[in-house]
């Protein structure tokens, strides 16, 4: 997390303001190499990682693997001498990186269901998304100072001088030594094979609450996040609220602030209502911050939608996995967590690339503000997340059918 901070916070920035991207172009940084990531979690990581039961060895070599690539695209990217050129060396090498780094991703996805009981999983993946804030913040914090040289370079010298780049690599490298100390994982190694799932003796069943969730995350995913990318873009628009990179990382470290403190009362808060009751709100939350950015350009209501966007990211990520993990059968956690991770990676992109981005180059193309455009791809993310939360409903209302049918129904 404090390497996604440092680096994905500002290389948006530095593609569309340094670079020259279109906006829509921006977004591929993060669309290609999340395609790239899914596809090898689903086809070729996860069915090794239920195959052979790898989970922390995956974690490794996938973390070490990405560091190296890291920095080699930074020595790629330096040598094009043409900066659009230079942007695409960037989103093509991180295409390549995700190949191996997709062996971190679903690992670690399936390991915390291996070590953990259904029940502590929502107190966990809290307290994990709060520490990992944490991470966040220092990272946007550090990220800001290299970006510009703490005020003393050009916007983007951090990228273009290879600074950003050294101290992700590094980070990841740092990031597998408590590895270490964890268990390989596995189900057969842990003894869980006879786990119950949801719904336990009415496969059927559970495979259609299954699709539904995943159809559920998929809206409110790609509805929140078809942002994240383009975010940045907005308020540093000099047009616009025009924050310098320093002030943007204040702003994104009040969402990572309310991702430390609400990661710690998820466990507590999501064993009171309910997982999907907690969703469900958390999903409310995320679209009254999205409704917000669309229709203020007020610093401390930018302010207080980061903060709602810390509860939202935190809460939601917590209690889905929790869902998923429930609805999952332990045998056939690599391959089906690959596709609930599907539903957050592909968003932190695909959404960008197919929504937000073209909503925005549309509309400065047809004579209107780029702050306009930018809100009203704000308006339309809020629209797509609204109808997740009714997919959310919709299998509360299922579940709730099924869990009343006698036994022999099911």
């Amino acid at each position: 997390m404090f390497r996604r901070g440092l680096f994905y916070a500002y290389l948006s920035i530095y593609l569309r303001q340094y670079l020259g991207l279109s906006v829509t172009e921006t977004t591929l940084f993060a669309t290609l190499p999340m395609v790239v990531n899914i596809l090898c979690q689903t086809f070729i990581w996860g069915r090794i990682s239920d195959r052979f039961q790898l989970r922390r060895t995956l974690i490794i070599i996938g973390e070490i693997v990405a560091g190296i690539g890291t920095i080699l695209v930074w020595y790629v990217h330096r040598q094009t001498g043409q900066p659009i050129t230079a942007g695409y060396v960037i989103i093509i090498g991180l295409s390549i990186i995700e190949i191996f780094w997709s062996m971190s991703n679903i690992a670690w996805s399936a390991l915390i269901s291996d070590v953990y009981d259904a029940s502590e999983r929502s107190l966990m993946q809290g307290r994990l998304y709060s520490l990992g804030g944490l991470g966040r913040m220092i990272g946007i914090w550090i990220g800001g100072l290299l970006y510009d040289g703490m005020g003393m370079e050009y916007a983007g010298w951090g990228f273009y001088d290879g600074w950003l780049f050294f101290v992700a690599s590094i980070a990841m490298g740092v990031s597998t030594l408590p590895l270490l100390f964890l268990p390989e994982g596995g189900v057969k190694a842990l003894k869980q094979q006879n786990e119950p799932t949801a719904l336990s003796g009415s496969k059927g069943h559970a495979s259609h609450l299954f699709i539904i969730f995943l159809i559920s995350m998929v809206f409110i995913h790609f509805g929140r996040n078809s942002i994240a990318i383009t975010l940045s873009q907005y308020l540093t628009l000099p047009s616009g609220i025009a924050v310098s990179s320093r002030e943007l990382s204040y702003i994104f470290n009040t969402q990572s602030a309310a991702m430390i403190f609400f990661g710690w009362a998820t466990g507590w808060f999501s064993r009171r209502i309910g997982n999907d009751v907690a969703l469900a709100l958390s999903t409310i939350v995320g679209i009254i911050a999205l409704i917000i950015l669309a229709q203020s350009t007020s610093l401390p209501l930018i302010y207080l939608s980061s903060f709602l966007r810390g509860i939202a990211d935190v809460i939601i990520m917590a209690t889905s996995y929790t869902y998923a993990s429930v609805l999952i059968p332990p045998e056939k956690r690599g391959q089906l967590f690959a596709l609930f991770n599907a539903t957050f990676f592909l968003s932190w992109g695909l959404a960008g690339t197919f929504i937000a981005g073209p909503i925005v180059d549309i509309m400065i193309q047809g004579g209107n503000t780029e702050s306009a455009a930018y809100q009203l791809s704000f308006w339309v993310a809020a629209g797509i997340t609204l109808v997740g939360l009714g997919m959310l409903v919709l299998l509360k209302w299922k579940r709730n059918r099924i869990e009343l049918l006698p036994p022999a129904q099911r």
